[in-house]
């Protein structure tokens, strides 16, 4: 499973060379991406996507389960309801099918819902990318994370390592 490494650098020429320094160590560049303030041109650094600037597999995760429920509580619903045909639904069928189209519909709707609402991970950058600083998202295997952090540190002391996401969670109480 891959982790993301938040590092913030002062300038685009310092992302540029980062850049270069994680291909050199055989870090995928689709797996570096870059966020800096509207308006500061990047350059052919690869920008961060839609799942990493917004809320769109939380989104995705929330409306999947509440779909879910609600496709449950539809499909006990039309089992309660008379027929007006002279046709009897069968609950074996009806209730799963309900559920299905409720975790679909309700994952897609909330996902779309929630490419509007910024990443929470991103909030605490928010201030310093606004004066200029840009920050580089890279995906790195878990056993990578020390070599990247090393690599980073003696190669470009300017830029900051800030977090490892989604290891920021106690594993036992």
């Amino acid at each position: 499973m891959n982790r993301r490494l938040y590092f913030l650098l002062p300038d685009v020429a310092s992302a540029h060379e980062m850049m270069n320094d994680l291909l050199l160590a055989r870090v995928n560049a689709q797996h570096i991406h870059f966020i800096a303030r509207p308006g500061m041109s990047l350059g052919d650094l690869p920008k961060a996507n839609v799942r990493e600037r917004t809320e769109l597999i939380e989104g995705w995760e929330i409306g999947m389960g509440f779909g879910t429920i609600l496709g449950l509580v539809a499909g006990l619903v039309a089992l309660a309801m008379p027929t007006w045909w002279f046709t009897e639904p069968i609950p074996t069928i009806i209730v799963p099918i309900c559920m299905v189209i409720g975790f679909v519909s309700g994952g897609l709707w909330t996902a779309l819902v929630a490419t509007a609402v910024p990443n929470h991970h991103l909030k605490p950058y928010e201030r310093r990318i606004a004066h200029g600083q840009v920050l580089m998202i890279v995906l790195v295997p878990f056993h990578r994370i020390q070599e990247i952090r090393r690599l980073v540190a003696k190669k470009h002391p300017e830029a900051h390592f800030e977090e490892v996401t989604p290891t920021d969670h106690v594993m036992f109480p």
